[in-house]
């Protein structure tokens, strides 16, 4: 081979962008791109931006859907909220068939484009539905006692049928944009590595601004003015949204895959072959095995058996049924990330009651801001985001500094670490959440409103405040931590797929919470006695779940601790 020559060195020091090229990365045309015209926080800017959106449009359905599911629909509370928890559960759920799709077929870029198409008629469906709900309420309304009657069953369906759309496009739109987000940044190159750490910090800090303004404006319009502009709003923000992403696609950076076949099919192989194997070659990998080459488990015990299963005799590798290391490991990265998935659904529990419980908690509460104004139950979950979006530049500038000095660690703390504070504080949520209903209820009874349960109890709406604001600080610890974590532990064919794991946490927990509600429904309600979920408040137990969720969190922080101690780092290049 010859030896580059002395013009070759000039020619590469006269034109630096040569040295430029982003390896492992394309533009949309399939070229090579260069770090200074493409990628970073300049393609950045215009994901964040669709993701604002994005969460606005969520957001502006999703936190208010329970007073729309007790209001026009008519549903009781415990109905209510096991059907908020059943749809933001599914909503989170189908981000894994997002990612799959992504991963394997469209890509993350078209599968943005097509999500963001669905959502722009789930919300013209969803505000049509309530456009029509408004028209048959007011001719209701001229019925006898004028009262408004039931919305007719396809009213119904066709509500739902949207709703599902809705949630259908989020589990395609979600994993994809953060995960093509990240992809933006060259872990190759130490400042791009680290800028990618922070990327995480103002990716959230960024869309809980949308959060707020979703959950202050169009929560005040649809509880004040109109349900249809409250839905056609976020219809409208969606459109604007797929305008910005399109207009960015100059600058991105689209990662190439070093493997042709599917991440899915070579994951999956591993482990068919790993049941092939074992039945082989069952037993440990002894010391005459290493000294032949047999790859030991490198780490923990926890999942030796693929080693021995994959990588055993030498005339199973003539039939093809050994992996290569690089799969192995891939298959083992995945794996390893379940106990910590398991161990935070504690978390995801306690956390869906803020946009169900707590809410109809507050909508029996003093909510006057001055005389004449008063602030929407579900606008409550705005101090979630406010304390985010206050949180999130403290976390960043002041203490990851700060623990860097003492810890060496070029994130402060670690992934797992940052992790667990925050499932202790949701636990301290809990806690607090338990002791302010349990106060209301006192309050309710001393006034004589224990039987009139559109009163409103003399209580300030403010006393729920700290409940909220600790579980925003919970969240700048636990969300970005997951989303960073899962990102980053995954092999690089399967991003996507990663935080589509970390949403489904909170999809399972959604579930688990339904699941629970409906129990605890059924064990607390019959003849002359009253539910915990009674539509009567002040008549319910609010304040003795709360204090079943903290036990339940309790219990998952002691095993989140367990299963972090055990976990072996899949290192970054920027660590």
């Amino acid at each position: 081979m010859a030896m580059p020559s002395a013009g070759t060195h000039l020619l590469n020091a006269e034109n630096p962008l040569l040295n430029d090229v982003v390896h492992g990365s394309v533009n949309f045309k399939g070229c090579p791109v260069t770090r200074s015209m493409s990628g970073g926080w300049k393609s950045s800017f215009f994901i964040i931006g669709v993701e604002v959106a994005e969460r606005f449009a969520y957001y502006g359905i999703s936190s208010n859907l329970i007073s729309y599911l007790t209001g026009p629909l008519g549903q009781s509370t415990a109905t209510a909220a096991e059907n908020v928890n059943a749809w933001s559960g599914t909503s989170m759920i189908l981000p894994l068939l997002g990612a799959f799709v992504a991963d394997s077929f469209l890509g993350r870029y078209r599968t943005i484009v097509i999500a963001s198409g669905l959502y722009i008629l789930a919300l013209g469906f969803l505000t049509l539905s309530a456009v029509l709900y408004s028209i048959k309420s007011s001719d209701c309304h001229l019925a006898a006692n004028n009262m408004a009657c039931s919305p007719p069953q396809f009213q119904i369906i066709f509500f739902f049928f949207s709703l599902y759309l809705f949630a259908l496009a989020q589990g395609g739109h979600k994993p994809c944009l953060q995960a093509f987000g990240a992809d933006q940044f060259d872990e190759q190159d130490p400042k791009e590595c680290n800028d990618k750490s922070s990327f995480f910090n103002w990716w959230y800090f960024s869309m809980n601004l949308g959060i707020t303004v979703a959950l202050f404006v169009l929560n005040y319009i649809q509880d004040n003015l109109s349900w249809g502009l409250g839905f056609g709003i976020p219809c409208i923000i969606m459109c604007l949204a797929l305008i910005i992403f399109l207009l960015g696609t100059m600058t991105y950076r689209f990662r190439i895959q070093s493997d042709e076949r599917n991440p899915f099919v070579r994951i999956g192989q591993v482990f068919l072959n790993a049941a092939r194997n074992w039945r082989t070659t069952p037993g440990a990998i002894s010391k005459e095995e290493e000294a032949q080459g047999i790859l030991p488990y490198q780490g923990s015990q926890q999942f030796k058996f693929l080693d021995k299963a994959l990588l055993a005799p030498d005339g199973l590798k003539e039939d093809g049924k050994v992996c290569s290391i690089t799969e192995i490991e891939e298959a083992k990265a995945v794996l390893r990330l379940f106990p910590i998935w398991t161990a935070c659904l504690g978390y995801a529990i306690a956390f869906s009651q803020s946009s169900t419980l707590f809410t109809k908690q507050g909508a029996t509460m003093d909510r006057s801001i001055t005389s004449s104004l008063q602030i929407s139950p579900a606008s409550l979950q705005s101090f979630i985001s406010i304390a985010i979006v206050v949180f999130i530049p403290i976390y960043d500038r002041i203490l990851v500094p700060i623990a860097r000095a003492i810890t060496g660690k070029p994130s402060g703390i670690t992934m797992l670490q940052r992790i667990g504070i925050g499932v202790f504080l949701s636990l301290l949520s809990m806690v607090i959440a338990a002791l302010v209903e349990r106060e209301r209820l006192k309050t309710a009874a001393e006034y004589g409103l224990v039987d009139m349960p559109k009163a409103t109890v003399p209580m300030s709406v403010w006393f729920l405040l700290p409940q909220y604001l600790l579980f925003g600080v919970a969240d700048v610890f636990t969300m970005v931590g997951l989303q960073e974590f899962f990102y980053d532990q995954v092999p690089n064919e399967l991003k996507s797929i990663g935080l589509a794991l970390y949403l489904s946490i909170f999809g399972i927990g959604n579930f688990l919470s339904s699941f629970l509600i409906s129990v605890v429904e059924k064990a607390t309600s019959g003849p002359g006695r009253e539910s915990w979920f009674s539509n009567n408040l002040n008549r319910a137990h609010f304040d003795y779940f709360y204090w079943l969720l903290a036990a339940l969190s309790a219990a998952a922080f002691a095993a989140y601790v367990y299963v972090a101690k055990s976990y072996i780092y899949n290192r970054r290049n920027c660590l």
